[in-house]
């Protein structure tokens, strides 16, 4: 009897123990579930962070390759804006020195002209705070003029002094830069100018007074166009 009780007694207590194991795994069970899907949402919450950095580090990158290129194109632009300006300072270094030792072998009414231009030159070619966008603007205007009168027929009213030394009022006709005639009203004084280097230089010539009136005639149409015959002086 004793035995059978002690056996029931032990029956019992492994019945218990079981039940209280069979307890502990299914809490054990539910808690890993829970465990489970916290993990699993934290997981997924982590990976969107880091597919998020991601985008943002490519973004970076994308940006620095941008920042890094238009710097390039900048700095390329830069080289290239300078050396254009070297260039155009050195132009105007060069056109203003050979300008002023033209300057005698311009006609005065030319030398006129372009007075106004002339007197923005810098002084020293070589040392100026003057911008170089400017300084091709003057030279670029001064060719302009040069140009202009050296592709046209131009008439002005001059003095020239006849062999008695005195000034006598005449009409100019310089044709281009390579040539002139002057006449005076009544015909009697007339010559012909070239430039050298010293200036230009003029020689009387009577002979050629009624040809040069023509012309001074045909410009002011006064004449009907025609083939003038005049003499050139070549140096």
């Amino acid at each position: 009897m004793a035995l059978a009780q002690t056996e029931v007694q032990e029956t019992r207590l492994t019945l218990e123990k079981w039940v209280e194991m069979r307890g502990a795994i299914s809490k054990a069970r539910t808690d890993w579930q829970t465990d489970k899907e916290i993990l699993e949402q934290t997981i997924t919450l982590y990976e969107r962070e880091l597919a998020s950095l991601a985008a943002q580090m490519s973004n970076v990158s994308t940006n620095n390759a941008q920042v890094l290129k238009e710097r390039a194109e900048a700095m390329e632009d830069r080289r290239a804006s300078e050396e254009a300006i070297d260039r155009a300072r050195q132009f105007a270094v060069e056109f203003e020195v050979r300008l002023k030792q033209v300057m005698l072998q311009l006609p005065e009414p030319l030398q006129g002209i372009v007075r106004k231009e002339i007197a923005r030159m810098p002084e020293n070619p070589a040392d100026t705070k003057m911008l170089a966008a400017e300084r091709v603007q003057v030279c670029v205007s001064i060719l302009n003029e040069l140009d202009k009168f050296n592709s046209a027929v131009n008439l002005f009213s001059e003095k020239r002094k006849n062999d008695r030394g005195e000034e006598v009022a005449v009409d100019t006709v310089y044709v281009g830069l390579g040539a002139a005639y002057f006449v005076n009203e009544a015909n009697d004084f007339a010559g012909m100018g070239a430039p050298s280097l010293a200036g230009w230089e003029w020689t009387a010539n009577p002979e050629l007074a009624a040809t040069v009136r023509q012309v001074v005639k045909i410009y002011r149409s006064e004449h009907a166009p025609s083939f003038v015959k005049l003499p050139v002086v070549l140096h």
